[in-house]
């Protein structure tokens, strides 16, 4: 018996078909996976069909659910002349019926066969068999498989019909995740631009809290320099708003819809610096597993804003003017020079032009970075603003943290414009921050504010004691300021204050001070 099958030419046909189809299955299944863009795959799947199955023609036609028109995605075997003549409607042609009634259709001869329409003009021939499956995404048919081959009386079509079922499923598989990935791409292209529009919104000019004549100088200047591609330095103390400056500048440019990279010079240690804004080669330096685009790259066609660059150091100075100067670097340990396209904001609370007599900032970058300079005014200096910052504030944590408080008492006025504000804006909104968090009622009252901002009279804290002990409350409340002012950077906070590091720690010890609560 088993050596009448082996002997048996059918038999031993249908095994080798069965083997054909077998490798021709794993072959389309290990093209598919290797894109979710089915149109970098879907010639070599029809080609792969024509070849092992030994097809004429092999054609993928797609439906367009806007329009109703159902198209060839691709065709092997066909001219590129030839495929744009595919075009059908629901129900025209056999592939129309196929994707209408999403059931498959063979047609022996298609020169037997009044509904084999011959768009692409292949021609019906009279020894030409014609089957056609659909592509079905769950539910819907969303296109359609075909093929034709020369008619042989004896071939099974139906075998023809199973096999491209069995492909038109998978390749719906990549249907239905081609139009995921591109839903999802919809998804994140609509949610970024909402964020733009959002962040647009939020860093406008018109949306800084402040009226005073000091701060509407600062927004003429805005105005001015946004539509510009000038480099831009941002000085004044820490706290006072100059990131939100840059961010207005931005999201008031041509550069808008660009990336906006941020760098803090203090904050980055001396020996990862340049990687951090030119970025390094793979090997460059121990450590340097991969190759890392630098701050510079990522900023390509937006903007590069660099906070506190007075703290950059002088090894670095040189590369950051020919960047700026020249718009190209190389990356560390690499030779290829890199150009960017890069608009560059720089920040400061230090007097730049003083380090350059002091020899610790190059002259030549300085005026570099000095093309378009902006001065955001302390609180101190903007007393007009201090009660529409402290009730844009009020508004803000009270809603979020679903406070009913309405108001500021007139006591808690007095005393927010009669205090010095070393900190700045930021300092206010931590006051205002805090003191909605420990208030009972719906107003806010002098002794919710923190004890730096009250009185002697009004907190009842007449200064007592002996002189050892009111110079060190003296002293905590300095060592206070300055890590208020530095986020917390004891470095920082230490270079400010005129003393070393190891001195600041010890003081910090000493008056049991968390700098941590800056941060």
């Amino acid at each position: 018996m088993n050596k009448r099958k082996q002997n048996d030419p059918r038999v031993s046909g249908a095994e080798a078909r069965q083997v054909s189809e077998l490798s021709l299955l794993y072959n389309i299944s290990r093209l598919l996976d290797q894109s979710l863009d089915l149109r970098e795959v879907v010639n070599p799947v029809l080609e792969a069909i024509s070849e092992k199955l030994d097809m004429r023609h092999t054609t993928l036609t797609l439906l367009n659910r806007q329009t109703g028109d159902i198209l060839i995605e691709e065709a092997h075997g066909l001219s590129e002349q030839q495929a744009s003549r595919g075009r059908y409607k629901l129900g025209e042609g056999i592939t129309g019926q196929v994707i209408l009634n999403g059931q498959p259709m063979i047609i022996p001869k298609t020169s037997e066969s009044p509904e084999f329409l011959d768009r692409t003009m292949r021609g019906k021939r009279h020894d030409t068999s014609f089957v056609c499956v659909p592509i079905k995404v769950g539910q819907e048919v969303v296109g359609a498989l075909s093929i034709d081959r020369l008619y042989d009386e004896d071939a099974n079509l139906d075998d023809d019909v199973r096999i491209l079922t069995i492909i038109a499923s998978m390749i719906a598989q990549a249907v239905k995740l081609r139009r995921a990935a591109q839903e999802e791409q919809d998804r994140l292209a609509a949610e970024n631009e909402r964020l733009r529009e959002e962040l647009k919104d939020r860093f406008r000019p018109s949306n800084i809290v402040g009226n005073s004549h000091e701060m509407q100088i600062v927004y003429d200047q805005i105005a001015q320099v946004s539509r510009t591609p000038a480099t831009v330095l941002i000085h004044g103390e820490t706290g006072t708003g100059k990131e939100l400056v840059a961010h207005a500048i931005h999201y008031n440019s041509d550069r808008a819809d660009k990336p906006f990279i941020k760098a803090h010079c203090a904050a980055l240690p001396e020996t990862i610096i340049e990687s951090e804004l030119f970025g390094h080669e793979k090997g460059a330096f121990t450590g340097a597993t991969g190759e890392r685009k630098g701050r510079f790259e990522l900023a390509h066609g937006g903007t590069l804003f660099l906070d506190e660059i007075g703290d950059i150091p002088p090894s670095i100075q040189i590369k950051l003017l020919r960047v700026i100067q020249e718009r190209e670097f190389e990356r560390i340990g690499g030779t290829k020079t890199i150009q960017v396209n890069v608009r560059v904001i720089t920040a400061t609370n230090k007097d730049l032009l003083a380090l350059v007599n002091e020899g610790a900032f190059r002259e030549d970058l300085y005026y570099r970075l000095h093309v378009f300079p902006i001065y955001v005014p302390p609180l101190r200096k903007r007393k007009a603003d201090i009660v529409l910052l402290a009730d844009h504030f009020l508004n803000k944590y009270a809603n979020a943290s679903g406070r009913q408080i309405r108001r500021l008492s007139s006591a808690v006025i007095d005393m927010l414009m009669s205090y010095h504000w070393p900190g700045n804006v930021r300092e206010l909104e931590n006051v205002i921050e805090r003191s909605v968090l420990v208030a009972e009622g719906d107003v806010i009252h002098p002794h919710h504010l923190p004890p730096t901002l009250q009185t002697a009279e009004a907190s009842g804290t007449q200064a007592k004691g002996t002189l050892k002990g009111l110079v060190d409350l003296y002293e905590r409340d300095i060592i206070n300021d300055a890590l208020k002012s530095s986020r917390g950077n004891i470095a920082s906070a230490a270079r400010a204050l005129g003393a070393t590091q190891r001195i600041l720690g010890y003081k910090i010890k000493k008056h049991g001070i968390e700098p941590k609560q800056y941060a």
